[in-house]
């Protein structure tokens, strides 16, 4: 079975690892809006990645069923959580989950894959998507930032 979601998965994660080695502890807290730092998007992606390595864990166990959430109260409740978290911790925490959510899509079976496939969203696979999403957002902010 073709895996096209582990090659974009790998690129987006080595993507995430090169930013948190270069940036600083200082860049980490840099406030980037909505009461939002580098290290709150960062504990995002976090979040969200370790959520979706649960749901494949649980799935794998139990079978695929929908897993609805409401993401815009998980991430607005999620803030200061977020933000009690030292900022390299939380930096360190979006490397480590997003390397195991990969390894567990990575050796999936072929029918646990198709399955999910099934449910037609995209980004239970593709963690690509939503990395690359915030990943950007940083980038930029970085640039206009001057921080390179």
């Amino acid at each position: 079975m073709e895996r096209p979601f582990v090659a974009e998965n790998a690129q987006e994660r080595e993507r995430l690892r090169r930013l948190v080695e270069r940036l600083t502890d200082e860049e980490l807290s840099l406030p980037m809006g909505d009461g939002w730092t580098i290290a709150v998007a960062l504990g995002h992606l976090a979040f969200w990645d370790h959520r979706s390595l649960i749901l494949m864990r649980k799935w794998n166990n139990s079978g695929v069923e929908l897993s609805p959430i409401d993401i815009d109260v998980t991430n607005d409740s999620l803030l200061p959580l977020l933000l009690a978290i030292p900022p390299r911790t939380a930096a360190n925490l979006a490397v480590s989950s997003s390397e195991a959510i990969d390894r567990e899509l990575e050796e999936a079976s072929s029918e646990l894959i198709t399955v999910i496939e099934r449910l037609g969203e995209k980004f239970r696979l593709y963690r690509s998507i939503h990395r690359k999403l915030h990943l950007d957002q940083i980038e930029e902010f970085l640039r206009n930032k001057g921080v390179t």
